[in-house]
């Protein structure tokens, strides 16, 4: 007679899939990893699989790995619908996430979806803000929770979780960036990047106008590719069809881009704490980069 598989195995095998680290999935399931790792060997001992093989350092799926992704889901859904069907009463809770849409398009749905998955029960209600108008959300009290960059929320306590490198970005085929006068495409005043490029360009005394200025990352990126500008990015939103400018170009480094994670007064829910922790363990990567420089 067939084994039967156990949820909490899968729902912590998802996690892994999803996040693509064991020790990303522990924190989002709050467990060690020692357990992460005995729940993954258990569970390749009741499917009589190979579900992860190294990678030098590192574990993957295997191709049976994968294949299991889709009969976890659909295991997981049908328990949760099951137990919710069933159940004298259903806790359910909400949480408002609020975001710059640069950072929407590029962690919402690394960091929705998975979590989702682990908790089927909370709603998130997001509003795409720029990061000034979204840490002002949150003094208020209009929102719960936010992911922001750091210096346009100075004010605001908060963690930072994430720091990527912040470049000029041009359109790979065009040689706007040798013209006399460079065409710009930044943030509205509000924004550090904006502050931070004018002021290296002043120093340098490079000639510059700001030919487009919005808060929408996606009008900035499509000014990019267009050939019209060149705009301020971090490096995981840099696309195909763009070349990134560097000091031999004639544009001076720019500083990191800091993002942080910021939460109301009034924040202080399971359910407020469960996305917190969640959000830390799918994008962060600041703890790792210490550990990095320190060996």
């Amino acid at each position: 007679m067939p084994q039967a598989l156990d949820i909490d195995q899968l729902r912590t095998f998802l996690a892994i899939a999803e996040l693509g680290s064991f020790t990303k999935a522990a924190e989002a399931v709050n467990k060690t990893q020692s357990a992460v790792s005995m729940q993954m060997k258990r569970l390749e001992d009741r499917v009589e699989r190979t579900i992860f093989v190294k990678d030098g350092r590192q574990s993957r799926l295997s191709e049976d790995g994968h294949r299991l992704i889709e009969y976890a889901q659909r295991m997981i859904r049908l328990n949760d619908e099951t137990m919710a069907s069933f159940a004298a009463s259903t806790t359910v809770g909400r949480v408002r996430l609020g975001l710059p849409d640069d950072y929407a398009d590029r962690l919402l749905p690394q960091v929705l979806a998975a979590f989702a998955r682990l908790n089927p029960a909370i709603e998130i209600a997001v509003q795409c803000q720029a990061s000034s108008s979204t840490g002002e959300m949150i003094e208020r009290g209009d929102l719960d929770i936010a992911i922001v960059t750091s210096g346009d929320c100075a004010r605001m306590p908060g963690e930072v979780i994430r720091r990527e490198p912040l470049h000029w970005v041009a359109p790979a085929h065009h040689c706007l960036h040798c013209e006399e006068i460079v065409r710009l495409a930044l943030g509205p005043t509000s924004c550090s990047w904006r502050t931070q490029a004018i002021s290296l360009l002043d120093r340098i005394n490079r000639r510059y106008c700001i030919a487009y200025s919005s808060s929408s990352a996606a009008a900035l990126i499509g000014a990019v590719q267009a050939g019209l500008a060149i705009a301020v990015l971090p490096e995981s939103a840099v696309r195909s069809g763009m070349r990134i400018l560097g000091e031999s170009d004639g544009f001076p480094t720019l500083p990191p881009c800091d993002i942080t994670l910021i939460r109301a007064a009034a924040a202080v829910d399971p359910v407020h704490d469960a996305l917190c922790a969640h959000i830390q363990a799918a994008i962060g990567n600041v703890s790792m980069q210490m550990s990095a420089a320190a060996e």
